[in-house]
């Protein structure tokens, strides 16, 4: 039988979606890597701490601007100008972003380099940044907020690389070129890894704090990810030149949607911010919050990135075009894999918290009770897991439409929420860190539900009925699939070994996946296994 439009259009965006889940994952993996390597070399009641505070600062600026809201900007505003003013109008705006955007974040990088002692007392003014480092291994630095500092200012340039990045990737998305955007973050993981490693053999012998080694490596990791980029640019017609014009309308429209739009996809940033703020009141919170959400950034990596950066230019394209019937058909087919992939995702980590983190984690300095307060973190991140992914489309929508205000108002609510959350919480009732993953996990959700909704209403609904048959079709399998792989794994763990049972559980638990979705006639998984295995055989 012949495809129609809309049926080659979601074949395409399930390839799409494949090519960048593959090269996601693997960088996503690497990222595995690279926070086991860190939690190996480093205790995680300080210098650990110390790190993923300093990491903070930068890391929060890019997911706020660059990761997210720049690259998504840019990409709406790009087909915009390339379908009305032809190449050359959409190579000078990628060259006046590139321009502008460096600029603004070298100011903002000096800025956060000379205030890095008072950002940091801010951020982390809880007792548990007071702890004192032990003598023998302090390297002058007096406390872990006194390092923390020091780190900071090594790594805020990092910011300015990962946003130039972050443009090249959405200049190669609006191109459809996919697979290399989404690998280069993997070459920051392994410049990361590999320069950290050897910063951190060597930098005692130059008197230097071991951390500072890793700290080199975030830079030099962000110094790959985006000169990687380069070539496929070249090969796609980018040339570089040193231009600049504030009055440039085409460039007003991408300030005109990123400035706002930066709200609106604060949510899960803002609210990361605030969690280091809570975590900072006990020794060891930080580290085991970060390695959890570590942990579940993977599946919203291979998830809600992936169908979302091959989503946006679909619909960037299908509303140029004028074509709203097709665009709330591809929005909805999006949110459609979003919840038949994300809910077992979500399943498996509840289910398995535990083994995972102590596979992943549990040698060096992370010790056996350190993998324990992980994963209670985990079990209760993964609650959202849908909510984080779901979000990314349903802004999507709104970015497409050019329509940003309401994801920014329901992204500060929901950041109030969390706020509000986290305070109770930890000051009013006492809880200890699992109390940030849950209280993130359910604003984070209300934020998706919020934004859907409204969503809905702007643009006059969506196959309503068939989303939310697939939702509960999804939900069903995924809590059935969470079932068979705690079972399997409690009762061959004894048999054979614990690390062994876990990937026993998750191959078992796949394959019933599988056949309950079968079974149910969620026919989407037919696509989704067939672009599968059309990657793994090339």
């Amino acid at each position: 039988m012949e495809k129609t439009g809309t049926d080659l259009r979601h074949s395409k965006l399930a390839r799409s979606a494949g090519v960048v889940s593959i090269a996601v994952m693997a960088s996503r993996v690497l990222g595995l890597v690279r926070e086991a390597v860190l939690a190996h070399l480093l205790e995680a009641k300080t210098t650990l701490d110390a790190f993923y505070a300093a990491y903070t600062i930068p890391n929060f600026l890019r997911d706020l601007f660059a990761e997210g809201v720049l690259s998504k900007a840019f990409v709406s505003t790009f087909a915009d100008v390339e379908a009305k003013s032809g190449e050359k109008g959409a190579w000078r705006l990628a060259n006046l972003v590139f321009n502008t955007i460096a600029l603004i974040l070298v100011i903002i990088t000096l800025v956060g380099i000379v205030f890095s002692p008072l950002i940091v007392k801010i951020i982390f003014m809880g007792e548990g940044f007071d702890t004192k480092l032990p003598p023998e291994s302090s390297f002058g630095f007096t406390d872990k907020r006194d390092l923390t500092i020091y780190l900071t200012r090594i790594m805020f340039p990092y910011l300015l690389m990962v946003s130039m990045s972050a443009i090249a990737m959405g200049l190669l998305n609006s191109k459809g070129k996919f697979g290399v955007p989404a690998s280069a973050s993997a070459f920051f993981n392994v410049g990361s890894i590999v320069v950290g490693v050897f910063g951190y053999i060597i930098s005692p012998k130059l008197g230097l704090h071991p951390a500072t080694g890793m700290a080199v490596g975030v830079l030099i990791g962000g110094m790959l990810q985006f000169f990687i980029q380069t070539p496929s640019m070249w090969r796609v017609g980018f040339r570089y030149k040193p231009i600049l014009s504030f009055t440039d309308p085409d460039l007003k429209q991408v300030m005109k949607l990123a400035a706002p739009a930066a709200f609106g996809q604060a949510a899960m940033q803002v609210n990361i911010i605030f969690n280091r703020f809570f975590s900072s009141q006990g020794e060891g919170w930080l580290s085991w919050v970060q390695i959890a959400f570590r942990l579940m950034y993977l599946p919203i990596g291979v998830l809600g990135v992936a169908i979302s950066t091959a989503t946006l230019p679909i619909l960037s394209r299908l509303v140029a075009q004028n074509s709203m019937d097709e665009y709330k058909k591809t929005l909805s087919y999006a949110l459609k894999l979003v919840f038949i992939l994300a809910l077992p995702a979500s399943a498996g980590l509840i289910a398995l918290s535990r083994p995972i983190i102590s596979l992943i984690y549990e040698h060096g300095k992370f010790s056996s009770y350190d993998a324990t307060q992980a994963a209670g973190a985990l079990f209760y991140y993964a609650f959202g897991l849908c909510g984080y992914s779901g979000v990314k489309i349903a802004t999507d929508g709104f970015y497409a439409i050019k329509s940003i205000r309401v994801p920014v108002i329901v992204s500060l609510f929901t950041i109030a929420f969390n706020i509000l959350l986290n305070y109770i919480f930890i000051f009013q009732l006492g809880f200890d860190h699992r109390s940030l993953a849950l209280s993130t996990a359910c604003s984070i959700t209300t934020n998706f539900l919020l934004v859907f909704g409204l969503l809905w209403r702007k643009v006059g609904g969506f196959s309503g009925h068939n989303l939310a048959l697939t939702f509960v079709k999804s939900l069903m399998a995924s809590v059935l699939m969470g079932v068979v792989a705690a079972l399997i794994y409690k009762y061959t763990s004894v048999m054979i070994g614990s690390r062994l049972s876990l990937f026993v559980a998750i191959f078992v638990s796949v394959i019933v996946l599988y056949f309950l979705y079968r079974a149910l006639k969620v026919h989407e998984i037919n696509q989704i296994t067939q672009t599968v295995v059309r990657k793994l055989k090339r």
